[in-house]
C-alpha cells in the first residue's frame, strides 16, 4: 500500500506507485555506492522531494490568495485598496510557483524513466535471445529502445493477450500508467513506455474512443502483434536446441561415442581379430 498522500506529497506518491516501493528515501541503498543505478536512484529521491516541496509552496500561496479574495468576494470593500495591492503581488507569485512545480514534475518523470532503464530484468539470458529474434526489423537508434529491451516487449504482448489491459493518464498530474482487471500496475510489471512503443510500432491497438482518465483506453493485439508474440515465444526453444547441438563435440576423438559423447568402454579386440 502506498503510504504517501497524493494531495500533500505528489512526488513521493508517484515514485512509490511507479516503482512499487514503500519508502522512497531508501531506494538507492540497494545499489553500489557511486554506481550508475545508485546515482539514478538518488536523483529520483531528490526530484521526488523537490516536487513535494514545490507542491507545498503552491498550496500555501493559494491559501494566502484565497484569504485575500474572500472578503472581496463578499463585497466588503473596506480596505480593498490594500487587498488589491497585495493581490497584485500574490497572484504573479502563485503563477511563478505553479511554473516551478510543473518543471519539478517533469524532472521527476525523467528521473524515474532514467532509473527504470537501469533496473535489471529477470531471466536475462533468455530475454536476450527473445529480444534478438523478436525485434528484428525494428528501427535502429531510437530514443525509446530501452522500453523494449530484455523481455519487456514479450511481457507487454502477453499482458495484452490476457485481456483487460488499459492505458491511463493521471487527471491531476498528467503521468501515465496501466491497469488490468486486478487494478493499477499489473503484475508481472509492464511499463507504459513499452506499451507506447508497441503502439507506435503497430503491434498494439489503443482504443482512443474511450477516455484516458476513466475507464482508460483498452489495448489489444494487432495482427502484426500476434505474429510478433508467436515469434517471441518460439525464440527460446529454437536457440536452446541450437545450443544443444553446438555443445556436442564435432570430433569426439578416439575412445568417445560420437552419438552420446560418452567414453567408449568396450574392450579392444585381440590382435588376431583386428582388421588389416
Amino acid at each position: 500500500m502506498n503510504p504517501y498522500d497524493p494531495n500533500t506529497n505528489p512526488g513521493t506518491h508517484l515514485v512509490a506507485e511507479t516503482l512499487g516501493v514503500s519508502e522512497v528515501s531508501t531506494i538507492n541503498t540497494t545499489h553500489r555506492t557511486g554506481g550508475p543505478s545508485y546515482e539514478a536512484a538518488t536523483r529520483v529521491i531528490g526530484a521526488a522531494y523537490e516536487l513535494d516541496e514545490r507542491h507545498g509552496q503552491v498550496t500555501d500561496a493559494a491559501k494566502d490568495a484565497l484569504r485575500l479574495l474572500e472578503p472581496v468576494g463578499r463585497g466588503e470593500i473596506r480596505g480593498a485598496g490594500v487587498s488589491y495591492a497585495i493581490l497584485r503581488t500574490s497572484v504573479p507569485k502563485l503563477g511563478d510557483l505553479l511554473t516551478r512545480q510543473d518543471r519539478a514534475h517533469d524532472r521527476l518523470v525523467e528521473a524515474i524513466s532514467a532509473y527504470q532503464s537501469l533496473l535489471p530484468e529477470p531471466d536475462t539470458e533468455h530475454s536476450m535471445v527473445q529480444v534478438h529474434e523478436a525485434n528484428q526489423g525494428q528501427e535502429a537508434d531510437r530514443d525509446d529502445d530501452w522500453a523494449i529491451t530484455g523481455d519487456r516487449r514479450l511481457r507487454a504482448l502477453e499482458a495484452v493477450e490476457a485481456g483487460g489491459l488499459r492505458f491511463h493518464q493521471s487527471e491531476v498530474y498528467g503521468y501515465v500508467y496501466l491497469s488490468d482487471s486486478r487494478g493499477p500496475y499489473p503484475s508481472p510489471k509492464v511499463w507504459p513506455e513499452t506499451v507506447q512503443r508497441l503502439v507506435a510500432d503497430g503491434l498494439l491497438h489503443q482504443d482512443t474512443s474511450e477516455s484516458l482518465y476513466r475507464p482508460g483506453q483498452l489495448l489489444s493485439l494487432t495482427p502484426q502483434g500476434e505474429a510478433a508474440l508467436r515469434e517471441a515465444r518460439t525464440a527460446t526453444p529454437r536457440v536452446n536446441a541450437a545450443l544443444s547441438h553446438s555443445n556436442t563435440p564435432a570430433n569426439p576423438g578416439p575412445g568417445v561415442d560420437s552419438t552420446t559423447g560418452t567414453p567408449d568402454t568396450a574392450p579392444p579386440l585381440p590382435l588376431g581379430h583386428r582388421g588389416c
